[in-house]
């Protein structure tokens, strides 16, 4: 890489296995030029690369069987035609924005003959999601790419909605009027070429550029170029498709988050803490945590059936009536829950939910709580991991008229009591008995020097039940958990 080299064309990858149900090119001559995987193209002479140079007896060059030009034409437009079908079949099979642009990345890199690149998401209209995918790259890589002042990095140009489709370079090294820095920043990561693309729609703009580097000088030829043309519209498109689909989560969370507390109260002789995970679809659980008259605490949390903005909706619903009818008689659980069981059959006959509210009297220490169909609370303390002993009863609006005892319970000084929400059993993929002994293990397993933090206890049950975390975890169930630590 110390002195100019002349650019080579870059042909598909050899990553990219030629379908076993195409046409098998037919034999080069021993001096033929043809690169793997190009299909077509002629030699110096004008003779059809791939094709035998056939000689009379005289010396004369024969003149290549009839059609045989064609064929080899034909063999050539079908392996790209199944190769750009395989490729655009795997990209359509992604249903995340990451996988795609990872897809993009590899499917690029096999078409255009380079080994490493990067892809940044940047959509022309300023919403978002922005983010930068690499291949062949590592974090102190991209943050050297990314001090290159935005017109003289290999894909900063092509993030202006009206700039190049496409830029080339095809010799950093040998290239007049090329950025110092870029040239400097080139020989560190050790790539001499680019060659990068825009990733245009014809629907949502311009979403960002992609962008793939060679270790010598090079560059895809006409032929090439046009393939990643194809290639990458088709990707394009879906990516807009995915953006949009990122951006009504995104925005089902944020609604979500807007209706639950934005903070918790303050209530002497207990400490709170919450921690609340969205599925992808957006659910519709809650919590909650209201300081009620004569130094009492309302705690509660439910989940109403079903997914998506309507769920989400009748969750905000639900929290807010049941926050009005806590202050009029919270201290009576089962009067809150069936005055909120009559407002869901008079006004939303089609909804149901299970909840669990808890009327807590911090200065004794004293909880009285009722469920509708949802899971009971756990008892975390030095001495004890239990769950406490609740009714059972069926879910709100699923029977003519709800009704179950309420129960009654003293909390030791430094025990914990956790709320949680049936996703968190659900998300671990275990049948319920299953589940709920590894929730009981993970709360008896929390560390002494952490139990005196309910937000460190709420941690240590989300990361043990859930390993693989509760944003990755292969389900759309919402997460809850609340915490209360009574002093």
């Amino acid at each position: 890489m110390n002195a100019p080299h002349a650019p080579k064309v870059a042909g598909i990858d050899a990553t990219v296995p030629t379908p076993a149900h195409t046409a098998a090119p037919a034999a080069a001559a021993p001096d033929a030029t043809r690169a793997p995987g190009v299909s077509g193209g002629t030699d110096a002479a004008g003779t059809p690369a791939g094709t035998p140079a056939h000689t009379a007896d005289d010396g004369v060059p024969a003149v290549p069987a009839p059609g045989t030009l064609l064929q080899d034409r034909l063999a050539g437009w079908v392996s790209d035609l199944t190769t750009l079908h395989e490729l655009t079949e795997r990209m359509s099979r992604t249903d995340a924005l990451e996988p795609a642009l990872r897809e993009l990345l590899r499917a690029g890199s096999a078409l255009a003959g380079a080994g490493r690149g990067l892809v940044v998401l940047d959509p022309a209209d300023g919403d978002g999601p922005r983010t930068t995918v690499a291949l062949g790259l590592g974090r102190a890589d991209l943050g050297h790419i990314e001090t290159l002042p935005p017109g003289d990095s290999p894909y900063g140009p092509l993030l202006d909605t009206g700039a190049d489709a496409e830029a080339v370079h095809a010799d950093l090294l040998a290239e007049e009027g090329l950025d110092p820095r870029h040239r400097e920043v080139a020989a560190r990561l050790g790539y001499a070429a680019s060659y990068a693309t825009a990733l245009d729609t014809g629907s949502a703009g311009r979403l960002g550029g992609a962008v793939w580097l060679y270790d010598e000088p090079a560059e895809p030829d006409r032929h090439r170029r046009h393939l990643i043309g194809l290639y990458v519209r088709h990707a394009a498109e879906h990516l807009a498709r995915l953006v949009e689909v990122e951006r009504t989560r995104a925005g089902l969370a944020a609604m979500t988050e807007d209706l639950l507390p934005s903070r918790l109260p303050r209530v002497p002789g207990v400490r709170l803490a919450a921690r609340h995970r969205t599925g992808p679809r957006g659910g519709g659980d809650w919590y909650d945590a209201l300081p009620l008259p004569d130094a009492a605490l309302g705690l509660s949390v439910g989940s109403v059936a079903g997914s998506g903005p309507g769920a989400v909706a009748a969750m905000g619903r639900m929290r807010a009536s049941l926050r009005a009818y806590a202050v009029m008689e919270g201290e009576d659980p089962v009067a809150v829950l069936s005055d909120l069981e009559l407002l869901l059959r008079l006004t939303e006959p089609a909804c149901s939910a299970t909840a669990l509210f808890a009327y807590c009297e911090p200065a004794l220490r004293r909880i009285a709580l009722a469920g509708a169909g949802h899971s009971p609370p756990l008892i975390v303390g030095d001495r004890r991991t239990e769950f406490a002993e609740t009714s059972v009863s069926a879910p709100l609006n699923m029977l003519a008229c709800w009704e179950a005892p309420s129960t009654e319970f003293q909390m030791e000084p430094g025990e914990t009591l956790v709320l949680y929400t049936d996703g968190l059993l659900r998300r671990t993929g275990d049948p319920t008995d299953r589940a709920f002994a590894r929730l009981h293990a993970a709360a008896a397993g929390v560390p002494r020097a952490h139990r005196h933090d309910p937000g460190a206890v709420a941690d240590h049950i989300l990361r043990t039940v859930l390993p693989d975390g509760a944003d990755t975890a292969g389900s759309d169930e919402d997460v809850v958990i609340l915490a209360a630590r009574f002093e």
